[in-house]
C-alpha cells in the first residue's frame, strides 16, 4: 500500500514541477526572443519485494527549445533580430558573459547600449558606449556607425561591433535569469557568420494554444494522482479495520 501511495505522490510532485515550467513558458509567450523550456523525465523502477512492475517518473534535466520565433518588422533603428542561429552577447547581472535573442536595444542615460531589460550589450572590448549622435546605424554584421552630434552627414564614425556568437546548441544552458550561457562557463568566440535583421524583433517561440492545452492536461493528470492517493488511504483504513475485526 505504501508503494502505491509513494508512486502516486511522486507522480503528483513531478506534474507540479512540469506545470511550473509550462506556466513559466506561457507567461513569456510575448517576451522578445524567449526560448521555451523543455523537461526531460526518466522512468525509475520501485525496488524491493514483489513484482518489478511499478515505476515512477523523475525529472532528469532541463532542455531548451532552440526553434526560432517569428521575425516581426518594427522599423525601429535599434531593434535587431538574428537570422537563423546565433546569439547576442550581453553582460549578465553577475558580471559574466551571457547570450540572448532579445534585440530590443536602447541607449541608457550613461550612453551604454543595453537590451530592453537593461543588460549592457558587449562589443569587441566590453560593453558598448555610444557617443552623442545625430544618427545611428547598425549593419547586418553588428557594426555600429554614428554621425556624431553637430557633424556633417558624411562624417561617419564606427563605434564598435556587437559581439555575435554561435556556439553549439549542445554546449548551452539557460540560467535562472533567463540568459543562455556555455556549460563550461567560458565566453564563446565571435562568429562572423551570424547576421542581424535591423528594424525587426524575434518573437517568443512559445505556442500559447499548445501551452494552454498542456496546462489543462497536466491539471487532469495531477487530479488523477490525487485520487489514487485518496484510494490508497481508503484501502489502508479498510485493511486496518478488517485486521481489528479478525
Amino acid at each position: 500500500m505504501n508503494r502505491l501511495f509513494y508512486i502516486a505522490m511522486s507522480g503528483a510532485k513531478e506534474i507540479m514541477h512540469a506545470q511550473t515550467v509550462n506556466t513559466h513558458n506561457l507567461a513569456n509567450a510575448n517576451t522578445t526572443g524567449f526560448r521555451r523550456d523543455l523537461e526531460s523525465f526518466t522512468s525509475m523502477p520501485v525496488t524491493g519485494p514483489g513484482y518489478q512492475s511499478r515505476a515512477y517518473a523523475v525529472a532528469d534535466r532541463m532542455d531548451i527549445d532552440f526553434e526560432p520565433g517569428a521575425l516581426l518588422s518594427t522599423g525601429r533603428d535599434l531593434d535587431v533580430a538574428i537570422h537563423g542561429d546565433g546569439w547576442i552577447a550581453v553582460q549578465a547581472p553577475d558580471g559574466n558573459e551571457g547570450y540572448t535573442r532579445a534585440g530590443d536595444l536602447k541607449i541608457d542615460s550613461n550612453g551604454l547600449l543595453t537590451t530592453g531589460t537593461g543588460l549592457p550589450v558587449l562589443g569587441n572590448g566590453g560593453p558598448i558606449a555610444i557617443p552623442p549622435f545625430e544618427k545611428l546605424d547598425i549593419a547586418g554584421d553588428g557594426t555600429i556607425t554614428v554621425q556624431p552630434l553637430g557633424q556633417a552627414a558624411n562624417a561617419l564614425a564606427v563605434v564598435d561591433r556587437i559581439k555575435l556568437v554561435n556556439p553549439p546548441a549542445g554546449g548551452l544552458e539557460k540560467g535562472k535569469d533567463g540568459l543562455i550561457r556555455t556549460r563550461t562557463g567560458n565566453p564563446a568566440v565571435p562568429d562572423a557568420g551570424v547576421q542581424l535583421a535591423v528594424g525587426s524583433l524575434e518573437s517568443s517561440n512559445v505556442n500559447s494554444v499548445e501551452a494552454m492545452v498542456n496546462m489543462i492536461q497536466l491539471a487532469r493528470k495531477f487530479e488523477f494522482h490525487m485520487k489514487v492517493m485518496k484510494t490508497a488511504e481508503e484501502n489502508d483504513q479498510t485493511t486496518a479495520h478488517l485486521m481489528r475485526l479478525s
